[in-house]
Order: structure tokens, then sequence, then C-alpha cells
């Protein structure tokens, strides 16, 4: 059996190749792939050759955040039926390391997360069209849920994760800085966990504009009113709770300035080595935490999802066929147009 797969061989160096897929193993299924969404993650491979310490050292399959359909069952798998359509979870630990044993998954020692260029060998991603994984990689949607919706399973349970860092936050004020697909469904996440004001802020009007219908109270474009940001300093700050999904320095000096004492800074997003106002968070008591990833908010994910708790139609913007990756890749990096793109996957 073949399957086209679109490999990352450079920047902005993207061919559509095919290779050989075997049939399932003991405790594995074949997949059709549906829907792959683009992540920025994905889309600094192929702008600029990786993130941070993080680089493209071989031919790599991207894609992290993907749907499919159950096309073959292996032995021993009696959880799924052919024909449904599954949200597949990249994240792979091991089980047996030190922080497996801890029950801290997300920091494994062996960790494999498929389309991740840190380790080496690359882990090959999802952007293929039929794919072999665990069965317990698989969670379930609903029936009237699309293979698009299903796809945003990752990325919304990396925000779940990053909301659950907060702690409570049924009645508090919320910054989200950066309305990306990740500071949306941030935006999402923070709505449904109780917020009682939400405020975003972004450079870009278009993406600000879905802010609203995501659960946003208020958005702010800082690059032409940064001033309306400046009321949320007084008395020390307003905001109990920011999360950073911009990873800009700018967003991160305003965001010190409107936390409260005591509030708490979720980073979310990831870049290199910046400056910070250590005064400001020595001084206001601040906790700024870091947000990695996921482990059991995948399947809270794709439940949300199923019911449309939390409706993350909203942020796909756009759909292309595999055959036409690098013009996907291409419109993901135009931020005045494009939220969440995505490929779709042949059927034949």
């Amino acid at each position: 059996m073949q399957t086209r797969v679109a490999r990352l061989h450079g920047r902005r160096h993207l061919e559509i190749e095919t290779q050989s897929v075997a049939g399932p193993g003991p405790g594995e299924v074949l997949l059709q792939m549906a829907a792959g969404g683009i992540c920025g993650s994905d889309l600094h491979y192929y702008q600029d050759g990786g993130f941070g310490p993080v680089r493209v050292r071989e031919p790599i399959i991207s894609g992290h955040e993907a749907s499919g359909y159950v096309q073959a069952l292996g032995s021993g798998v009696s959880n799924l039926v052919i024909g449904q359509l599954v949200a597949v979870n990249p994240s792979q630990p091991c089980g047996h390391c030190l922080f497996c044993k801890k029950d801290q998954p997300i920091h494994c020692l062996e960790m494999r997360f498929m389309g991740s260029a840190m380790r080496m060998p690359h882990e090959q991603g999802m952007f293929r069209d039929r794919l072999v994984v665990s069965a317990k990689q698989c969670a379930l949607v609903g029936k009237d849920v699309t293979a698009a919706e299903a796809a945003c399973t990752e990325p919304l349970a990396v925000c779940l994760h990053a909301v659950a860092q907060a702690g409570d936050l049924a009645g508090l004020n919320v910054l989200v800085t950066g309305a990306g697909p990740i500071g949306l469904l941030t935006v999402a996440a923070v709505r449904h966990a109780g917020a009682s004001e939400i405020v975003v802020t972004d450079l870009a009007d278009a993406a600000l504009a879905r802010a609203p219908s995501m659960g946003a109270d208020r958005t702010i474009n800082v690059a032409t009113n940064a001033e309306d940001l400046i009321p949320y300093q007084d008395n020390k700050g307003y905001f109990d709770i920011i999360f950073d999904c911009s990873a800009a320095a700018p967003a991160l000096r305003s965001a010190f300035a409107a936390i409260k004492p005591r509030g708490t800074i979720v980073q979310v997003g990831v870049t290199g080595d910046i400056t910070i106002p250590l005064n400001a968070l020595v001084g206001k008591e601040v906790l700024w935490r870091g947000s990695q990833r996921f482990h059991e908010e995948f399947a809270i994910a794709a439940a949300l999802i199923s019911s449309r708790e939390i409706d993350v139609r909203p942020i796909i913007s756009h759909s292309f066929p595999l055959e036409e990756a690098a013009a996907a890749f291409e419109q993901a990096g135009d931020r005045t147009r494009a939220c969440k793109v995505q490929l779709t996957f042949s059927q034949a």
C-alpha cells in the first residue's frame, strides 16, 4: 500500500512524495487521514528551518494536529470500528522513565512527538494520506463533528493545559496576548473556565476580529491603539491572570505592567531569549509559569469539540489539498487573512 506525504527538505522546500505504508500491527490501526492543521512550529520549520534551539536537520514530514477515519484494525483492537472519525494524539511518552513514573508524562525523557524535529532522528508527522498509529492514540469524536473540527483537538488540548496552570478562573479578569490559533483557543478555554472578563490584544485586526466569537469581551490592536491598554496598568494592574500566547517581548512587558500584584502570567508562546522586566516580576510578586503540551487534556478536548461546548469552527480559515501543501504553508504565513490553515487528504 502506498501513501503520499508532504516532506520538508529545507526552508520553503516542500515536496510531495510517495512511500509504502504497512498494515496495522497488534494494537494498531490504519487511518485514512482526513484533515491536518498547520501549527506555528510547522510554519517555523518551513519558513526558518526551526525555532529557538530546535532545528530541522534532516527531511521531515510535519503535522501533529490531525484527524482521520479508521480504515483497518490490528489484532487486539476492540474499542474502535472501521469508518469512525478520530482525532490523533501525537504525544507518545515512554511510560517508564523518571518523569513518567512521577505521573509527569509531558516531561518524558524519551518522548516521541509526531512531526517534531527536537530529537534525532526526527519524529515523522501526519501530513500524509494514510498513517498507522497505536489505537491508544485515537480519540473518538462526535458524529456531527467534521474532520476539520476534529483536527483542532491537539491545539485545544494545549490551551486547556495552559488554562489548568492558572487554577480556578471563575469570576477573574483575564488578558490574552496574541490572537493566533492558540491565543483564540485559549480565549475559548478561558471562557469555558468561567472567567468574568476577557481582553485580547494583537497587532492584526484580522486576527482580533475572530476573538469575540471565541469568547472575548474586548479586543485591542496594540499596533494602532496601544494607549487603550494603559488604563489596565492603574493601581498596580487590573488582570488576575494573563496568558501570553505571543512570545513577543513588547507583549510580555505589557503583561507585567497590567498584571495585579501576586497575579499569574502563564507563558504559552515560545521564542528565543528575551529581556524581561525583572523589577516588576519581583516587586509585584508575580507568578510567571510556563505551560507545555498536554496529556489528559487531549481526551477532554475531543469531548468538548464533540459537544461543541467549545466551538472551534471560527478559527478554521483555509483548506488546501495535500498536493498544494506549499501554497497552504504560504497562506498560513499571511496573518492578514489566515488563522488555522488545514490540509486535506486523498480518499482513494
